[in-house]
């Protein structure tokens, strides 16, 4: 599919992220006023409240923007998305009949607060990378082997909702149990090995109910969109917590996303296949179509004390072992009920060069390998000041589809409360 163009003519450069084939959604304000839904195009937004008011956005019989986030729209179902989708493609093309009235519905992005554009209902991270399982193994266990269930399913946990921010808040350095290993008791303090994880999210449009497991293809049709996903890790916290029950205060205490909200139809001509199958998948897993997407990711790592940011990591989506259906379907199978705003974390995506890494045990090898950043610093884990960044994007031809950044500061630990004096 080549550039479709449109009248805002910033949205029809090669290497803006938000063409017309992309048309992301998200939540904006603008001064004082209240947070809507907006979608991205060019260097503008589009005031979805104020496009439906002027009668620009009737795809159903109720109003769908009178709320700020995107869940009613989700709940609304896949007919909905579609001629949202396309009522929108028709009034912002190059040509558009409605050009003058949407354009009254535009508003400057430079100028604009971006909010979470949805309501987490629950929160899954998915442990779905084969190099970074592997090299987790060869860190912490001498060896690349992977647990014996890898290969078979989608490992994942139950994270918090809660903590799930959108780009730009900072996150607080975590307090927390960690032991040495010569040590015989636990000790109490900030997390000193703190870490991020680059991460796709997938987002679930629609429900299905307990007790009812649902196909691959039904999976993929209850996808609303992806974002980027940060899921900030504590690993020493981690370290001592996480046996026998897997990541518990290591991973509850934030996990950042990507403001816009990509939706599947803007990443279907960027389809691709999962990796070559080690074991045989039970039938349940298989899928009748492509089920990952290529595109470019990268980590960004800006200490406070510079204005240049390192990037310290590139790969790709398709570095997946399992894609974001089979997750979904692999969660539902045993009767679990999924809702709309369900958030999936792909699992930490890294490629077999050390350049490829999603994240920094990773890139340092446990804090033995330290990196070098462009402003002659070195990190091994992120400092208190350091902004990490991941960014994605996917080339088309003549456009490029991007997700705005998923970015975060990282403040420091608050003063021990629990001290006595």
């Amino acid at each position: 599919m080549p550039l479709l163009k449109s009248w805002v003519e910033t949205a029809n450069a090669a290497d803006h992220p938000f063409p017309l084939n992309n048309l992301p959604y998200g939540v904006f304000s603008i001064g004082d006023r209240e947070p809507r839904c907006g979608v991205a195009i060019g260097d503008m937004i589009l005031d979805c409240q104020a496009a439906e008011a002027a009668g620009l956005l009737a795809v159903g019989e109720n109003a769908l923007f009178d709320m700020p986030f995107w869940n009613g729209v989700m709940e609304a179902g896949p007919q909905t998305w579609a001629a949202l989708r396309a009522r929108l493609t028709e009034i912002l093309a190059a040509g558009a009949a409605d050009q003058a009235s949407a354009e009254a519905c535009l508003v400057t992005a430079a100028g604009a607060t971006l909010h979470m554009p949805f309501q987490v209902d629950e929160y899954t991270d998915f442990y779905a990378g084969r190099q970074h399982a592997e090299n987790m193994g060869s860190i912490l266990r001498g060896g690349p082997e992977l647990p014996p269930n890898w290969l078979h399913i989608p490992i994942g946990y139950n994270g918090r909702a809660s903590s799930v921010v959108v780009s730009g808040t900072p996150i607080r350095r975590p307090l927390g149990q960690t032991k040495a290993p010569d040590a015989t008791m636990p000790s109490f303090g900030p997390c000193k090995r703190l870490d991020i994880e680059l991460e796709m999210g997938a987002i679930v449009g629609t429900a299905c109910e307990m007790g009812a497991p649902i196909t691959t293809e039904q999976a993929d049709d209850m996808i609303f969109g992806y974002v980027l996903l940060n899921d900030w890790s504590a690993r020493d916290i981690q370290g001592w917590e996480y046996q026998p029950l897997g990541p518990f205060q290591g991973k509850a205490f934030g996990t950042s996303i990507s403001p816009w909200i990509v939706t599947k139809d803007a990443l279907e001509p960027f389809r691709t296949e999962v990796p070559p199958r080690t074991e045989e998948l039970l039938p349940y897993l298989s899928e009748s179509k492509p089920g990952l997407y290529d595109i470019e990711l990268q980590v960004l790592m800006q200490p406070k004390s510079t204005d240049q940011a390192s990037v310290v990591a590139t790969t790709n989506y398709s570095r997946l072992y399992y894609s974001a259906a089979q997750q979904l379907t692999h969660h539902a199978v045993g009767g679990c009920g999924m809702n709309a705003g369900d958030l999936l974390g792909s699992g930490t995506i890294s490629g077999p060069k050390k350049s490829e890494f999603g994240s920094l045990m990773e890139l340092s090898w446990a804090g033995r390998k330290p990196f070098t950043l462009v402003s002659g610093e070195t990190r091994t884990f992120i400092e208190d000041g350091d902004t990490m960044t991941l960014r994605a994007n996917a080339k088309g031809d003549g456009f490029t589809i991007g997700f705005g950044d998923c970015a975060g500061e990282i403040l420091p630990a608050l003063d021990d409360p629990f001290t006595r004096n």
